[in-house]
């Protein structure tokens, strides 16, 4: 369960989905050797550091997280992380509306920015010898934030906009937050990471403030650094830019819980923007951080079996052979502080119907539960999870994107580094178990998108 919202060149904001766990699957396998091998350490203010040295080009790009998200706003507040994201581009007491983005590209460097449930990052990716400059700029906006309504009112308008056209014109979005809002009865995973309309309407100024000063202190973010630099480079501009920031003291993460589930849920949406019709089935599911054992690792090596591309069982069965669906697949991220989700999909061919598509992915599920998988499906799932290794290295942004998400949603260095060897861990009986302990009607939701014609 990875959504996360972003903020574009020139303003414009664009949905992100990023599959990091995706991103996981290709790391190194070599016996127990180390995936990107880090330098690690921790200013004196609490300020987490990860240097990634990578040499294939004379470039670097820092990504500072914060351990805050959507899901740790006051009720009422929905959307304030994001806008909170937006409004930090819009000037400090050293800097104005706008300043940071045209320093950057001045530098020729690019500059974007995201929010999840569960953090918020902000990221450079500059030459070499540039790197000094965004440090200071990003270290400033750690503390000197500087917010009036002459800039906090408009953009607040650019937001909703943003909102109408990500979520008002597109029937999928309306679906997946009907099905989020009713996968989760209790927790804050429920709500939009972009927020609710009518609360971002009313999202002020000292709002904005009150959660910059609450949540953004050196003591609550992680600093990665990746590319053409080491500790040694990085280690004496931390302390000087980050370093002289005070820590401050930090709320714990207190979030509502979720209640045990006893009934299955179901939710329809039609639209004459829809095409062909499609299901989705979204089982709650724990995270790496809220799993019993290696049981998320064993519920990523599920996903592969049902839905890793075209030799995956749903689509060989669903695609290929019985020729009912368009596609058909599965997903699984354990990257949440809290709660995940495991999900299966397909849509309809044309013409086809979507009671015999669903009853058929169905099938496939039960069959599943009944009748498990194989080992021989589970070394060749482990085999392709890590078929591609060596091209994790290569793209400077995997790196920081995977240490970040990790170092803010419980999990450590360590755990990063020691994955291939818990996915090659993975047995058979380990895969049965975690789909029978998952995969139950009460704690699921089933999503059907349906065309409408126009009256």
């Amino acid at each position: 369960m990875t959504r996360l919202t972003g903020r574009a060149p020139g303003y414009r904001c664009l949905a992100v989905f990023v599959a990091l766990l995706l991103l996981l699957a290709t790391l190194p396998r070599e016996g127990s050797a180390k995936v990107f091998d880090p330098e690690v350490f921790t200013l004196d203010n609490g300020l987490q550091v990860v240097v990634i040295p990578n040499r294939r080009a004379p470039i670097v790009t820092q990504m500072i997280y914060y351990k805050v998200g959507a899901a740790d706003e006051a009720p009422g507040e929905s959307g304030l992380a994001h806008f909170l994201e937006h409004l930090m581009f819009k000037g400090t007491s050293r800097y104005g509306p706008g300043e940071f983005s045209r320093i950057v590209a001045e530098n020729g460097g690019r500059e974007n920015a995201f929010t999840s449930w569960d953090m918020t990052a902000y990221f450079q990716t500059v030459a070499r010898d540039r790197l000094e400059i965004v440090m200071d700029l990003e270290a400033d906006r750690m503390t000197n934030l500087v917010l009036t309504d002459d800039v906090v009112l408009p953009e607040r308008e650019v937001v909703r906009e943003e909102r109408r056209s990500r979520v008002g014109n597109n029937p999928g979005s309306q679906l997946n937050e009907a099905m989020q809002a009713s996968l989760y009865l209790n927790h804050p995973y429920r709500t939009p990471v972009i927020g609710w309309d009518h609360e971002i309407s009313a999202l002020s100024t000292e709002a904005a403030l009150a959660f910059y000063r609450r949540w953004y202190a050196p003591n609550n973010a992680v600093l990665v650094i990746a590319g053409d630099v080491d500790a040694a480079t990085v280690r004496p501009l931390a302390e000087r830019y980050y370093g002289a920031i005070p820590a401050r003291p930090v709320p714990e993460r207190l979030r509502p819980s979720e209640p045990p589930q006893h009934a299955e849920r179901r939710v329809t949406l039609k639209s004459p923007r829809v095409n062909l019709p499609s299901v989705r089935i979204e089982y709650l599911a724990p995270s790496y951080r809220t799993a019993a054992g290696d049981e998320a690792y064993a519920l990523q090596v599920l996903s592969e079996i049902l839905g890793g591309g075209t030799t995956s069982r749903l689509y060989r069965d669903l695609v290929v052979e019985r020729r009912i669906a368009a596609s058909a697949g599965s997903g699984y991220s354990g990257d949440s502080y809290d709660f995940s989700s495991f999900v299966f999909y397909a849509a309809v061919l044309p013409g086809g119907a979507i009671a015999d598509t669903e009853a058929a992915l169905r099938e496939d599920i039960a069959d599943l539960l009944e009748n498990g998988v194989t080992a021989e499906e589970v070394t060749a799932a482990k085999r392709r999870l890590t078929a591609d290794a060596v091209y994790a290295r290569d793209a400077l942004a995997t790196a920081p994107r995977i240490f970040g998400r990790a170092l803010t949603t419980g999990s450590s260095v360590a755990d990063v580094e020691a994955w291939p060897d818990r996915i090659d861990a993975v047995t058979a009986e380990d895969v049965n178990a975690a789909a029978r302990a998952v995969l139950r009607d009460e704690s699921s939701v089933t999503g059907i998108l349906l065309p409408e014609p126009l009256s």
